[in-house]
């Protein structure tokens, strides 16, 4: 069973930014520091209580900008036909206006459960507008504010209440890795030449695959599956609604994917994009690999791979823990040497390593460079332990996580990452002060 989706819609200004980030909580502020990988978010994750679902936001329908012509149809069907609940968003402050009418006659002829979410009803406005909003006919009424979490637990029940058990689709051996890049990288042609036989269409023109694709496949006994995804396109150059789901599509399939597979084309080298896509894959926590394609376009490949390494390190300096291939789809040079990188990373995104072993290392780098004093305060370190794995993640007990400098903490990745073998995934560090809850 798949991860259901709950998509947000609704006319501008009805706070549905607010919302999205108030369901998704602070995982849309993980990358948010790091240089050339920021992103404005249509698509985030939600985990409440037992389950897990996506969260989209479709943008607002405002027809004081525009006709409700075409386009402006097709993105709204998109949200909802990828949905299995739609979440109508309306001011409560503000009241009804045409523009919800609008929305509301779309969303009528849709078969997805509906939930009219009427937001900022702490405002005075919001209680004599109140009643007025059951006019639009639906069954299921939520008030809340989402900028003072008001009602914000009981929405997430309701739109969970219909939701099954989510299930992996694929058994838990199977290694799933998603190609991911910009359009006409080479993505669905790399597919074509992994499996050595032509599942996928391929085509020059930029954007051919709308939908992520998955092709289960055995190499050397184990099994794989490759998810060939829609090349994701820089915002403004979106013009199509369709682009835009096509994106949504490629984030849902690094989200399912075990591994990623960054593709960056040989030809053109390293755009600023490049890095806004790995970004992605580095907010999901999913071990990474970047796949440099069209390589046999490249002439004095040797001294021109020790550049485009260091190249790629210059520009990556986020993920240096991900390991580089060099790979021609088109002649299937060096293809070999792709599956065996996406297969360690994997292992080692569910690496455990024993808390012994891992406190020695934790106190021999904390003895060897001691950590600045602030304010007459200097960091103490009690006690490691591993908490978790896709990604490795740690917990080290502190007698104040405040003390903990960026630096320091980056230190510590270092010399675990010198100690144990992560290479390809990401890993967390979690600090805590002594006592406090682990998770």
């Amino acid at each position: 069973m798949k991860k259901p989706v709950v998509a947000l819609v609704g006319r501008p200004n009805v706070g549905k930014s607010t919302l999205f980030n108030k369901l998704v909580g602070k995982k849309v502020s993980i990358i948010e520091d790091t240089p050339g990988i920021t992103r404005d978010r249509i698509y985030g994750n939600v985990k409440y209580g037992d389950y897990n679902f996506h969260l989209i936001d479709t943008g607002g329908i405002d027809l004081s900008e525009m006709d409700f012509n075409d386009d402006i149809k097709v993105q709204a069907e998109l949200a909802i036909d990828e949905s299995d609940v739609v979440l109508f968003v309306v001011d409560g402050k503000e009241g009804l206006t045409s523009n919800d009418y609008t929305v509301k006659e779309m969303l009528k002829k849709c078969s997805k459960k509906v939930i009219v979410v009427v937001n900022k009803v702490d405002s005075k406005l919001a209680s004599d507008n109140q009643y007025s909003f059951y006019e639009l006919g639906f069954e299921n009424y939520m008030f809340v504010s989402a900028e003072q979490n008001i009602g914000i637990d009981d929405l997430l029940k309701e739109i969970t209440s219909d939701f099954q058990e989510y299930e992996e689709e694929y058994d838990e051996n199977t290694i799933k890795f998603s190609l991911i890049g910009r359009p006409n990288v080479g993505k669905s042609s790399l597919a074509n030449a992994i499996l050595n036989e032509d599942r996928i269409i391929v085509s020059n023109v930029a954007g051919t695959t709308r939908d992520a694709i998955d092709t289960p496949f055995t190499y050397y006994g184990e099994q794989f599956v490759v998810i060939d995804t829609a090349g994701m396109r820089k915002k403004g150059k979106v013009y199509e609604a369709v682009e835009r789901y096509s994106l949504l599509r490629s984030l849902k399939a690094i989200d399912r994917s075990d591994v990623c597979v960054i593709v960056i084309n040989a030809e053109e080298g390293i755009i600023e994009h490049d890095k806004h896509i790995a970004g992605y894959a580095l907010e999901a926590g999913k071990p990474v690999i970047i796949a440099v394609n069209k390589w046999d376009t490249v002439e004095d490949k040797d001294s021109k791979m020790k550049e485009f390494k260091q190249n790629i390190r210059n520009n990556f300096q986020f993920m240096d823990y991900a390991p580089i291939v060099f790979l021609s789809a088109l002649t299937k040079k060096r293809i070999h040497t792709l599956i065996p990188e996406i297969k360690k990373a994997f292992e080692n995104s569910k690496k455990e390593i024993k808390t012994s072993l891992l406190n020695d290392v934790i106190m021999d780098a904390y003895q060897l460079n001691l950590p600045p004093s602030y304010k007459g305060k200097r960091l103490k370190i009690y006690f490691a332990s591993q908490v978790a794995t896709c990604p490795p993640t740690f917990n080290i007990q502190v007698n104040s996580k405040g003390l903990v400098h960026f630096s320091y903490e980056r230190y510590l990745e270092n010399k675990i990452r010198e100690s144990f073998d992560f290479e390809g995934t990401p890993i967390k560090i979690q600090f805590k002060n002594k006592g406090e809850e682990k998770l």
